[in-house]
């Protein structure tokens, strides 16, 4: 059902928790399924140097908030208009059709925090 890379990211999420001082915050949410993203970054000289994720939802919800916030540490801020569907499917091996919702909420969340750091 699971990869065993998604269970991975769920079981030991990697970046989890709150990032105090953060240089931006997002939050995102999925109002057909009710699950929450939310992204906090901190950055220095236009680099992610910190990034923290937290998520409330399903297992594959959680485990893609694992993984891009795995995507994102030590990126530029540039580089996050690149992270892709696939970048993130690579990153959890595969996600099952019916929880495909889970990337697309990574995504977004990524692309509103760019849009935040962008700001600062």
């Amino acid at each position: 059902m699971y990869s065993a890379r998604l269970l991975d990211h769920f079981e030991n999420p990697r970046y989890a928790g709150e990032l105090p001082g953060a240089t931006a915050k997002v939050r995102i949410e999925n109002p057909a399924c009710g699950d929450i993203l939310e992204l906090a970054a901190e950055i220095h000289e236009g680099v992610v140097r910190e990034i923290r994720f937290r998520a409330k939802g399903c297992v594959p919800a959680m485990a893609c908030g694992s993984a891009i916030a795995t995507l994102i540490q030590g990126q530029s801020v540039a580089q996050l208009l690149k992270i892709r569907r696939e970048d993130v499917l690579r990153e959890v091996e595969s996600v099952p059709q019916a929880s495909g919702h889970a990337v697309h909420l990574a995504l977004d969340a990524a692309s509103e925090l760019w849009k935040e750091l962008a700001k600062a």
